[in-house]
């Protein structure tokens, strides 16, 4: 008998010595102690934020603008961890990080401007991608992450994981690592959770919960992230850890032509294009194909890889970045390979040829237009970022600003009959060497690049 009180008393102290701990982990105070909206204020729209057994429901409003519910204290470094639930697929949500409020914006209304967690219910199921509300809009579309896209679920509960350490935001839905950012702007600021804007009446009455709010603001240890998923590296020139880690290599370091050479050279041009201050310039000259320095090279050869660049053109300006350069085709102009067309589409008259819009900004020129939206087309004079994946299957895919803009197959029997009624027809296999060069293109306009790095896969 006195056994059995020993054990019983060994598990009541037990308890009472772990109770306060379970506690802190569930609810940490300061953010949402599950009863009211104390350290809480509503910012910008006039939507509706209450409690309801233990959550934070926020209606939609019609008319309103995007409402805010956020955190009167400022967070830098901090993991975050909440549950999420939206019930309707007519309206998103989203919850900001290191925001911030201007009272003069959005004519008087006051505007929430920072980066946010993305609850997307639409049929594009952008959820858990990164979006910088009021400021430079899509950060880290889910095209960049298409695998993730159906890992959230409209109608239940959602678990959350937003992690901000250093200039790196990373976010999980449901334990499923989904978007990857390093950011140059926002060491601190609020926390916030929005109800979206909604202008039609079957928008409006529509919830969102979120519930089990959790911030950590010490000893933080980041979670496990795969090596394999797409960073978005807002650094000019740079590699992250995890882009290290994931075998990205830069292929021009901001102040060097170290790695490439030009087309018809065994060195760098000496005239037509710098190399200095952080970017690979083409120099303005006659407007022609080959006309100044002519084409750059990479010394290396690539297969299948993943290759990013960022862009930037001036008025009416034409160039291209090419893959699988073989350099064995005869030609009097650009050297000859598949090319990601870069180019002024309202200026050029280049974008007015060619076959439904063949030759726009991000096609794969003369082949196969790019589907693209028009915000997601930075304008003339800023920059803009261009992918290529290739994969060992020889699937390849353009992306422009992170959102893929058309897909095929190299070698497949389609891409061969677009081959037959373009320009291409006259070179043999065009387009379906084994390996080949990049290159950058003169093609006479002012241009500049920089942020260019690759991955084989």
């Amino acid at each position: 008998m006195k056994k059995s009180i020993s054990i019983f008393a060994a598990i009541i102290i037990a308890y009472i010595l772990t109770a306060p701990v379970i506690a802190a982990a569930q609810s940490t105070p300061g953010l949402f102690d599950g009863k009211t909206l104390k350290g809480w204020k509503r910012m910008a729209g006039t939507a509706d934020y209450k409690v309801e057994n233990g959550a934070i429901v926020g209606t939609t409003v019609l008319n309103s603008g995007n409402t805010f519910l956020v955190t009167e204290k400022e967070y830098g470094d901090f993991i975050l961890e909440l549950d999420t639930k939206i019930e309707s697929t007519l309206s998103n949500s989203g919850v900001q990080t290191r925001s911030h409020y201007d009272p003069a914006g959005n004519n008087g209304k006051g505007k929430v401007y920072g980066r946010q967690f993305e609850i997307d219910p639409s049929d594009r199921k952008w959820s858990g991608g990164i979006y910088d509300e009021g400021r430079r809009d899509w950060l880290y579309p889910l095209d960049l992450h298409a695998k993730a896209k159906d890992v959230f679920k409209v109608g239940e509960y959602n678990h959350v994981r937003i992690e901000c350490i250093g200039n790196e935001m990373r976010t999980w839905i449901n334990g499923v690592a989904i978007a990857d950012v390093v950011d140059t702007v926002d060491s601190k600021g609020f926390i916030g959770l929005q109800v979206h804007a909604v202008s039609k009446e079957e928008q409006a009455g529509k919830k969102v919960y979120f519930k089990n709010l959790r911030i950590q603001t010490k000893n933080l240890k980041r979670a496990l992230f795969p090596k394999d998923i797409y960073t978005v590296n807002l650094f000019p020139n740079s590699l992250s850890a995890s882009e290290k880690a994931g075998g990205w290599k830069l292929l021009y370091d901001g102040h060097t032509a170290n790695g490439w050479r030009g087309a018809t050279l065994t060195a760098f041009p000496a005239h037509g294009w710098e190399y200095s201050n952080g970017v690979m310039h083409v120099l303005p000259s006659a407007g022609k194909e080959e006309s100044g320095g002519g084409d750059v090279v990479t010394d290396d050869l690539y297969g299948a890889f993943d290759l990013s660049f960022e862009f930037k053109l001036t008025p009416g300006a034409n160039s291209g970045v090419k893959y699988f350069v073989t350099l064995s085709e005869q030609t009097k102009g650009s050297a000859i390979g598949l090319e990601y067309q870069v180019l002024d589409d309202k200026l050029h008259p280049d974008a007015k040829l060619g076959r439904d819009g063949d030759r726009t900004l991000s096609s794969l020129y003369d082949l196969i237009p790019a589907k693209k939206q028009e915000r997601f087309v930075h304008p003339i004079g800023a920059w803009n970022t261009g992918r290529v994946v290739v994969y060992p299957n020889n699937h390849v895919e353009h992306y422009l600003n992170g959102v893929k803009v058309l897909e095929y197959d190299r070698g497949s029997d389609e891409f061969r009959k677009l081959v037959a009624i373009s320009k291409y027809v006259v070179w043999k296999n065009f387009g379906e060497a084994k390996e080949g060069h990049l290159l950058l293109q003169d093609h006479g306009n002012e241009v500049f690049f920089r942020s260019i790095k690759v991955k084989r896969l």
